[in-house]
């Protein structure tokens, strides 16, 4: 259950990245940060209904999750088959490295893609502007399984 102090915390962020706080931007939020990995946006609806007794509609997560990506509140992660996952992440520059069995996600830190990328991009006459990088692979608990 979401406490007041998580409610502060993830108000505060709304704003900081010029988002207003509805009551249900709020409540989607704070229950994606208790994520450990990241979620569906179909899986966080029903947890919130579930869980929560919200009455948040479907279509309002849906826009909520899209709206909160533009605003780089959120990542948006591609390796759940044909449906986007979501999670609450760091705010600095990352990647991700995820397990294709349990989807665990680990955030990596310390990016030194810059210079590859721009020089990749420069020879097929791009400018590159951002990068994201999703590896896929087995983390050590399920290759023991």
């Amino acid at each position: 259950m979401t406490t007041a102090a998580q409610e502060t915390q993830v108000t505060e962020l709304l704003r900081s990245r010029g988002v207003r706080p509805t009551r249900q931007r709020v409540e989607l939020l704070a229950a994606l940060a208790e994520e450990p990995n990241d979620v569906t946006a179909q899986s966080l609806w029903r947890r919130l209904r579930e869980e929560r007794g919200s009455s948040v509609g479907l279509a309002t997560v849906y826009r909520t999750l899209s709206l909160l990506r533009e605003q780089e509140v959120v990542d948006a992660l591609t390796h759940h088959g044909d449906e986007v996952c979501y999670r609450l992440c760091s705010e600095s520059h990352h990647h991700h490295l995820v397990c294709r069995r349990c989807h665990r996600v680990v955030e990596l830190d310390g990016c030194d893609l810059d210079a590859w990328v721009a020089d990749a991009a420069a020879v097929h006459g791009f400018t590159a502007t951002a990068h994201h990088l999703e590896v896929e692979g087995e983390c050590a608990r399920c290759a023991a399984s």
